[in-house]
């Protein structure tokens, strides 16, 4: 990209208020940071970062009042300042210099230089810097080669890789989201940096680490971000459980596959079907359960009995450890985790009216993505395997939508309710009332009535007799 075109990008709205306000009041303002690094790789950005030599609050105040008086939001504590304009969103800081204690990584903060703005950022492609005063219009500040690592696909530190990292440990994690993200490699002593300083992550937030995660999980291909984290050691502290699931072991010349090299694969397979971050988890998840319920049979060799089971019940505890809502997002998890094998189940053998019920009712209004995660689970390299099992995926598809619409069983309660039988039967909470309600909802599922009051009410009449119930006076 010439400077041309870098002036172009530069004389906008937004752009023109700020040099308006820089060149009256004089003070040396620069965009910096992840506009100018997308810029240079002709992507979009959205997050415009501005560093002023002076008071980033007072600048972001007079260039939201030239733009019409819009409204900012400062955070004195940290001496920035932002504000909206359409889809943009702009943050104003002075430049300034920082030190860090050994066990936080909230920095001391003093006013500096560019130079000393430059020196604390994390990666030389995100320490670039592009003048926006009038004389000096789109004059790249780039001392640590930024650009040529740009263009060189390299993630390297602008300083010593050991202080970068021990600074604030969560740069670690930001270097393996960009080295995915962008495709780039991770330069030998940056890297050497992040194996040497991995221990220094427990000192960052869950909830920084799982936005990190997040972001990482949203890439085009996640799977390489994982694979850093695993050879770099961050893995093992972050999620051990997914780190457990690498490796093969063999018995008897018998051997299972690598299931965390499996899990990366159905993560990529997933990930053209959906931007649910959550069902992404899923797939990181769905087998999560392996390593502690793998045991070798003689008959069978390697088998992973109610590994799904198993799975659901430890989502809770990874979810609580890292830092994960504890919310309606966890128990979608969970139902995923355990769900995963039903579908493949479904597609081995002759699919079943009264199965696809079964597995309708389960999954409800997760249906869909029940079935995108499995379709993702298919690895199998026999390709006329996976031709099968995807094949009978479609029936199952199929035949989900057709008995949806014919038998109305996705989320249903049972059309007789507790209330009813009790005011049939003039009784009280018992567990009679449970075993009718429970046999109509099988009734239901096996086919053998219909979804409606009238049919599930003539079976309560029938169990309840059977049971030795009496129907009050006005029922008889």
């Amino acid at each position: 990209m010439t400077k041309e075109d870098i002036i172009k990008h530069l004389t906008g709205t937004v752009f023109n208020a700020i040099r308006h306000v820089a060149d009256v009041d004089k003070i040396e303002t620069y965009v910096i940071g992840g506009y100018v690094r997308d810029l240079l790789l002709n992507k979009p950005s959205k997050d415009i970062d501005i560093v002023v030599r002076g008071g980033g609050i007072a600048m972001a105040e007079k260039v939201a009042a030239k733009l019409g008086g819009l409204k900012v939001s400062v955070f004195k504590n940290f001496g920035t300042a932002m504000f909206k304009y359409r889809d943009l969103e702009v943050e104003f800081v002075g430049a300034r210099k920082e030190s860090y204690q050994r066990n936080s990584r909230k920095p001391i903060v003093e006013d500096g230089s560019l130079q000393d703005d430059q020196n604390r950022r994390d990666f030389t492609i995100n320490a670039l810097a592009l003048s926006l005063n009038k004389e000096t219009l789109g004059e790249l500040v780039d001392p640590f080669n930024g650009r040529k690592d740009l263009e060189n696909g390299i993630i390297r530190t602008p300083l010593e890789p050991g202080i970068t990292f021990s600074d604030d440990p969560l740069r670690m994690l930001r270097a393996i989201r960009f080295a995915s993200r962008f495709g780039f490699k991770i330069e030998a002593e940056t890297f050497e940096g992040i194996k040497a300083n991995k221990e220094r992550i427990e000192i960052v937030s869950g909830e920084r680490i799982v936005d990190e995660l997040n972001k990482m999980i949203m890439a085009d291909k996640p799977s390489m971000a994982f694979k850093l984290l695993e050879v770099t050691g961050l893995l093992q502290i972050i999620l051990p459980e997914l780190q457990d699931m690498k490796g093969v072991d063999e018995k008897n010349g018998k051997k299972h596959k690598d299931n965390f090299y499996h899990t990366l694969e159905v993560l990529d397979r997933i990930v053209p079907f959906t931007d649910d971050v959550w069902l992404r988890w899923s797939a990181i998840f769905h087998d999560i359960a392996k390593p502690v319920t793998k045991r070798y049979d003689n008959k069978l060799g390697w088998t992973f009995h109610a590994h799904n089971h198993v799975g659901q019940k430890m989502i809770p505890k990874i979810f609580k450890r890292m830092k994960f809502p504890m919310n309606d997002k966890m128990k979608f998890i969970q139902k995923m985790v355990y769900l995963h094998m039903r579908p493949i189940v479904l597609s081995e053998d002759i699919v079943t009216d009264s199965a696809v019920r079964r597995l309708l009712f389960d999954a409800g209004d997760d249906i869909d993505s029940l079935m995108t995660l499995c379709e993702a689970d298919i690895t199998s390299k026999n390709e006329d395997k996976v031709r099968k099992y995807m094949k009978n995926f479609k029936v199952v598809r199929r035949k989900l939508k057709e008995i949806e619409e014919k038998d109305k069983v996705r989320n249903f309660q049972p059309p007789v309710s507790g209330e009813d039988i009790m005011e049939a039967y003039g009784i009280k909470p018992c567990r009679e009332i449970g075993d009718i309600k429970s046999a109509i909802k099988e009734a239901i599922l096996d086919g053998e009535i219909n979804n409606d009051k009238e049919q599930a009410y003539e079976l309560m009449l029938k169990l309840g007799k059977d049971m030795g119930l009496t129907l009050k006076k006005d029922d008889e």
